[in-house]
C-alpha cells in the first residue's frame, strides 16, 4: 500500500479487546492488582521507616528496638535499602495505575524479588531462620508471581500521558510517602 492510499483511506475500527478477555484473565489481573495494592504500601511502609533513619535520633531509636539485625547494619546501608524498598513498593502501584511505562510495575517487582533474595541471604549466614527467611522468601515470591503476571500473563496496556493521570501519580507518590511517614512520626514524638 502506498503512502498516500494509507493516509486517504479511512481508519478501520481496531477490533474490540474488552469482548477477548476471558473470566480466567479478569480474575488474574485482579489478583494482581490486590497483590500489588498490598505489597506496594507494605514496600513503601516499610521503606519509608527505613529511609528516615537517615536522622541521627530516628537512627537511635531503631536501635533500640528489638530486632537483633538492625544493629549488624550501617545506617547508610539501611536507608539504601529503605529508599529501595520505598521506590519499589510505589513502582509497584503508580506506573500500572497510570499506564504510563507500565513495564515499570514488572521491573519494580524484579528489583523488589532482588531485595528478598539479598536479605535472605543476609539471614541465612546470620543463622535467623525462624522468621525473617519465610518471611523473605514470602515476599520474594509475591513480587515474582507480580513480575510474571504483568509481563506475561496479564501485562498493563501503555496509555498516553494526561493530566489527570500526572495528578493521580503525585496524589497516589504522596499518600504512599505520607503512610510511611506517620507511624515514624508518631514514635519519635511520643518517645517515654
Amino acid at each position: 500500500m502506498s503512502y498516500l492510499n494509507s493516509v486517504t483511506m479511512p481508519m478501520r475500527q481496531a477490533p474490540d479487546v474488552s469482548a477477548r478477555i476471558t473470566p480466567k484473565a479478569k480474575a488474574m489481573n485482579i489478583v494482581l492488582w490486590i497483590l500489588q495494592v498490598l505489597w506496594g504500601v507494605f514496600f513503601c511502609f516499610t521503606g519509608f521507616g527505613k529511609v528516615m533513619c537517615y536522622r541521627a535520633d530516628v537512627w537511635e531509636h531503631t536501635l533500640h528496638q528489638p530486632v537483633v539485625w538492625f544493629h549488624a547494619v550501617p545506617q547508610g546501608l539501611f536507608v539504601f535499602i529503605g529508599v529501595c524498598e520505598f521506590l519499589g513498593g510505589v513502582g509497584l502501584i503508580v506506573p500500572a495505575m497510570t499506564g504510563t511505562k507500565p513495564k515499570l510495575t514488572a521491573f519494580a517487582a524484579i528489583g523488589l524479588t532482588l531485595v528478598m533474595i539479598f536479605a535472605a541471604i543476609f539471614h541465612i549466614v546470620r543463622d535467623e531462620f525462624s522468621f525473617f527467611v519465610p518471611m523473605n522468601l514470602v515476599l520474594g515470591g509475591v513480587a515474582t508471581l507480580i513480575a510474571y503476571g504483568r509481563l506475561i500473563v496479564c501485562p498493563i496496556v501503555s496509555r498516553p500521558i494526561s493530566t489527570l493521570r500526572v495528578v493521580m501519580g503525585i496524589a497516589t507518590i504522596g499518600a504512599l510517602a505520607l503512610v510511611g511517614f506517620l507511624p515514624i512520626w508518631y514514635q519519635v514524638t511520643h518517645i517515654h
